[in-house]
């Protein structure tokens, strides 16, 4: 137990330096969570900064979850070696989700763990990784809802673990179930704007999106990479956590 408390105290760590801030750093000091959503993750950077430092801002998201799995979790601790190497992979891939949602170096305030959770899917079982990102595709292209399409292919890694495994493990089991409940939670401000209809959609990607009603003059509400017309997110950003 000595084992996982300390590996999963360093991939908590390890989480909680976002890519978000760090690259704002880097680009004059910018704090993406005074923006847009409010949120410090790869969309918020995406609709307010653009694709370059959303790309930067994945890829460490992403690379540290796969780090937390290959390289922490295998570790052999001074005195205390490495005792339940079967749980230790999953219970640093929780941590460090856990660590980039609630970062203690930035105020707990951090993203909601969908990129980090790439991360910990590909070092976990890079198999199952094509099947997880492409019901994600698949679900943005239809529905054209980010947060939708997160925590479906989330659960979906539930799927692969019974579908792979004729005996499924129990750390993966564990690990499938418990992230699909912290990813439905995190995202649960946006599953509200989702039911009264005011959640932003990823226009670029949204294929199936209806016509606008030229009788009506109905539109759809859709962002643009790089700019902001997130006014409802502004108003709601205070309150992303409640």
């Amino acid at each position: 137990m000595i084992d996982l408390i300390v590996k999963a105290l360093f991939a908590y760590m390890l989480g909680g330096l976002l890519g978000g801030l760090i690259i704002g750093k880097f680009k004059g000091g910018v704090d993406i969570r005074k923006q847009g959503s409010g949120n410090a993750g790869g969309t918020n950077a995406l609709r307010t900064q653009g694709w370059w430092f959303a790309l930067w801002v994945m890829v460490i998201d992403i690379g540290k979850g796969w780090l937390a799995v290959r390289v922490i979790a295998p570790l052999s601790l001074p005195l205390v070696g490495d005792a339940l190497p079967q749980w230790s992979g999953v219970v640093c891939a929780m941590a460090v989700v856990v660590g980039h949602v609630y970062p203690c170096w930035f105020g707990f305030r951090g993203g909601k763990g969908a990129a980090t959770l790439v991360g910990v899917v590909w070092g976990l079982s890079s198999a199952a990784l094509p099947w997880v990102l492409g019901l994600w595709l698949l679900s943005l292209m239809v529905t054209g809802f980010v947060g939708l399409s997160t925590m479906l292919a989330t659960f979906s890694f539930n799927f692969w673990v019974w579908l792979k495994h004729a005996q499924p493990q129990l750390p993966l089991l564990v690990f499938s179930t418990s992230m699909t409940v912290f990813v439905i939670y995190t995202h649960r401000a946006n599953i509200r704007r989702m039911r009264r209809g005011q959640e932003n959609r990823a226009k670029s990607l949204w294929l199936f999106k209806p016509r606008a009603d030229a009788m009506t003059g109905d539109s759809i509400t859709t962002y643009e990479p790089g700019t902001i017309d997130y006014d409802y997110d502004q108003d709601m950003s205070k309150h992303a956590d409640e």
